[in-house]
């Protein structure tokens, strides 16, 4: 007899059948406690719950990872990871590759009287304003992170300024402290140097020097394994090519797509411990860096039939420091992902992007929005009803059955139920009547 699937588990048995030890177990019901919270943000009066799922099936570069923590309160979003992931493995999963760890820290100067003679001067002392934040600063001195390099840009205001870009890589970590402390740094040398002013002093969060990737193949035949498929497997594989062009083509439409990529990738950054509006802010920008707002993922068919899907985008997380060290459940998702280097996480949740853009795509191609995602939707409808326990799904499943997930309906369904279950003899239920 095959292993029950994790979904047909309660939820207080997953964890033990993904084979956490009882200390592990132990972390998840505790959670992040209200004395924990008070050290990490200001005024703290509570702590507010999301719900905490894991993606299964995922292969990337060849290893196995049993299940990717993910933070999210939309409903289908797991499900579709999983089950992309799955068709993904059937062709050795995901591919996935990431660069250095580079960040980049901005200085703005203003007033500056000749900015060829001052771009001149920053650059001649490059090395040594780069060795004075690795050796000489005890401030930015730093075992895991080093400054790589300075580059000054002219922008033509008003009013008329010179940035300069200091180049930092930052390790394991996600750099934005370090980054921060350098520019504050640096600042003063930078003025007396251009013989200008400086103001801000800062971290961009346009990581475009940090990016990170991910390919995958889904077999044609793998597309069309449902029972109430009526579609032939090239014609879906051609329709989900046709709507990855239409975002590519139309920021109108990429701007949806990109955010069902988000709905994956920012579900593991926040189950990490990282910042998930630096990753949004970086991932956006990058998405419109032609001048142009356009997709993040592509998906096209290749000569044998299958479809080849590749994603690119910034993603400058940690698994040092930040709350990735001060929230317990962070640290969790970090020792189930079994990651050693911030560049592998990276790489992991730009698998986690595609394979959620895929079962988007294909949802939207195959069947449309309602019949998949607003399935799924229909739980949360028939919870804020007022279902419970058994009742949340015999009322999803009637709101599903009649294609009607409102409200009413589903306050009406409960009141139905809950007629019947207290009726003498009675064992009719609302998914049977009609």
């Amino acid at each position: 007899m095959s292993a029950p699937r994790l979904r047909d588990l309660p939820a207080h048995a997953r964890a033990a059948a993904l084979g956490l030890s009882e200390a592990q177990i132990a972390t998840l019901r505790a959670g992040l406690s209200l004395e924990q919270a008070d050290h990490m943000i200001e005024n703290v009066i509570g702590v507010f719950g999301l719900p905490l799922g894991v993606a299964q099936h995922f292969i990337v570069n060849g290893r196995s990872i049993p299940a990717v923590p993910m933070v999210i309160e939309e409903a289908s979003v797991i499900a579709a990871c999983s089950y992309a992931a799955k068709l993904a493995a059937a062709s050795g999963g995901f591919r996935a590759g990431s660069t250095e760890p580079v960040m980049i820290g901005q200085v703005q100067l203003l007033d500056v009287p000749d900015f060829d003679t001052a771009r001149a001067r920053i650059l001649a002392e490059e090395q040594a304003l780069l060795h004075w934040l690795n050796v000489e600063n005890t401030s930015t001195r730093s075992r895991h992170a080093r400054a790589l390099g300075i580059e000054v840009r002219t922008l033509e205001g008003p009013p008329p300024m010179l940035v300069v870009h200091v180049l930092y890589d930052c390790g394991d970590a996600m750099g934005a402290n370090l980054v921060n402390t350098a520019c504050e740094a640096l600042a003063p040398k930078l003025a007396q140097l251009s013989n200008g002013r400086t103001n801000l002093r800062i971290l961009s969060n346009l990581s475009d020097r940090r990016l990170a990737w991910a390919t995958c193949t889904i077999r044609a035949d793998l597309l069309a394994a449902r029972e109430d498929n009526t579609l032939p497997p090239a014609l879906i594989a051609q329709h989900i090519e046709e709507a990855s062009r239409f975002a590519e083509a139309d920021p109108y439409r990429a701007a949806t797509h990109n955010k069902g990529i988000m709905n994956g990738v920012d579900a593991v950054v926040i189950a990490t411990g990282n910042d998930w509006r630096a990753v949004e802010a970086a991932a956006h920008a990058y998405a419109a860096r032609s001048g142009r707002y356009t997709a993040l993922a592509t998906w096209r068919v290749n000569a044998a039939g299958d479809l080849e899907g590749r994603i690119e985008l910034p993603l400058a997380v940690g698994i040092v420091g930040g709350a990735t060290r001060a929230h317990p459940l962070a640290q969790l998702a970090l020792q189930m992902l079994g990651v050693r280097s911030a560049r592998e996480l990276a790489e992991v949740i730009a698998c986690v992007g595609l394979a959620q853009n895929f079962a988007a795509i294909r949802a939207l191609a195959m069947e449309g929005i309602q019949q998949g995602h607003m399935a799924l939707h229909a739980r949360q409808v028939a919870m804020s009803a007022g279902a419970s326990g058994e009742e949340i799904e015999r009322v999803a499943a009637q709101l599903v059955a009649e294609r009607n997930i409102r409200m009413e309906r589903a306050r009406a369904i409960l009141e139905m139920l809950r007629a019947d279950t207290h009726a003498p003899g009675a064992h009719t239920s609302p998914a049977t009547e009609t």
